[in-house]
């Protein structure tokens, strides 16, 4: 057994909990992190019970995790008290909130589950292997995962809209009654941060130029796989005087190949002009400041489109997703950028496929409940702790400034 897995912390939880304790919390509460992704969606929910002094928040990284040391290492940087996946499985909390699925049924605690995308889209990638093919679940979906040995695993569930609750109910009807419409607190956190654009804007360098945000999901069939140079293409027929290019690449790629790797791969464009975002944070004030997105079927091609940014698709892999999922509804709208042909006309062309009504679809794709996420998630973890509300409201605070990572010298 690895020696981390071997340590036991004492601090504000268990039968230690008051030990040493200032202050003396009512509720303590298990933040469960599977990944990066899975990461900064807790960051947009946890905050809405950590103010509250009756509750002490504890976080552990579950296994399984991309990148485990890394997405510890941000745990850390957070100030937050972490312990082992071990010892959060041999205690009692009186809740857990996760965005992933996997190892839930170890906790000893009731379980909200939140999405950490923008709901169900993606098939399952199919495994390598000498036995037969058989359908696909949808990401989110999987019966395994959320039923274990005859009960279902959480407690409750966070959808984004009456639709995919809807899908919930064919896909696995036993966890549709513990599920709740309760909108999408990153679109939230992204429309609130929109007055704030000329900020994020001068943050980027991108003032008086056209913002250009390309956006790629991880794996095959993300942006950055099939078209691996598109970002040296921008940064290279782009009139520099008259536009910037950023780039934000899903946290599962920097996990995957290494933070250090991914800037080596990306140091010549980011020395002739790219802007590259960290993973943790300033995707959503790229988009709130962008004037035009480059995605592909990742969720933050969705959320550009839904805040009213016009969007072309650099890569739509057709074989990973529902064809009635929200991505597939934005591929048939959205147009595509063709390698091989001018850069600079076709965005110019851009912004004339897209109207008002447009974008609204896909905003009332992504979430059943705009402005209204917070307050709605904040209600079911305080009756899930059985425990009164604050009597202030619950905000999407806008999102910080972003900070662009420098090239490596």
């Amino acid at each position: 057994m690895p020696h981390e897995e071997q340590q036991w912390e004492i601090g504000p939880f268990g039968l230690d909990a008051r030990r040493a304790a200032t202050f003396a919390p009512e509720r303590t509460v298990l933040a469960v992190v599977h990944h990066m992704t899975a990461a900064t969606r807790l960051a947009d929910i946890m905050p809405l019970l950590e103010a509250d002094r009756r509750i002490q928040v504890v976080y552990a990284c579950a296994p399984g995790a991309a990148s485990p040391g890394w997405t510890g290492e941000y745990l850390e940087r957070l100030g937050a008290v972490v312990i082992s996946w071990q010892q959060a499985t041999q205690t009692r909390f009186d809740l857990a909130v996760a965005a992933s699925y996997p190892q839930l049924e170890r906790l000893h605690a009731p379980v909200l589950h939140v999405p950490h995308g923008i709901g169900f889209n993606k098939c399952l990638k199919r495994w390598e292997g000498a036995g037969p093919e058989a359908g696909r679940e949808m990401c989110g979906l999987e019966r395994a995962a959320l039923i274990h040995r005859g009960r279902v695993v959480p407690s409750a569930m966070v959808v984004p809209t009456e639709r995919d609750l809807q899908r919930l109910r064919r896909g696995c009807p036993e966890a549709a009654p513990v599920a709740t419409v309760a909108g999408d607190p990153a679109f939230d956190r992204l429309a609130a941060s929109l007055p704030a654009r000329e900020l994020y804007r001068q943050a980027l360098g991108a003032q008086d130029r056209t913002l250009v945000v390309v956006s790629s999901t991880w794996g095959p069939g993300s942006l950055l796989q099939r078209w691996p140079d598109l970002l040296s293409e921008l940064t290279g027929q782009l009139p520099a005087d008259s536009y910037r290019v950023a780039a934000i690449a899903h946290p599962h790629v920097w996990a995957w190949c290494g933070r250090r790797q991914l800037r080596a791969w990306l140091a010549e464009t980011m020395r002739a002009g790219l802007v590259l975002l960290p993973p943790e944070e300033g995707w959503r004030a790229a988009l709130a400041a962008a004037d035009c997105v480059i995605g592909d079927h990742g969720s933050v091609t969705c959320y550009a489109a839904a805040i009213g940014r016009p969007v072309a698709l650099a890569s739509l892999p057709a074989e990973e997703l529902d064809p009635a999922c929200t991505v597939a509804r934005l591929g048939r709208v959205a147009p595509r950028l063709r390698p091989g042909q001018d850069l600079t006309a076709q965005l110019g062309q851009v912004a004339r496929a897209w109207t008002p009504a447009r974008h609204r679809v896909i905003r009332d794709l992504v979430t059943g409940a705009p402005g209204r996420s917070a307050g709605l998630i904040r209600t079911l973890m305080y009756q899930l702790l059985n425990m009164a509300e604050p009597g202030s409201a619950a905000v999407a605070w806008p999102v910080p400034a972003p900070r662009p990572l420098a090239a490596l010298e």
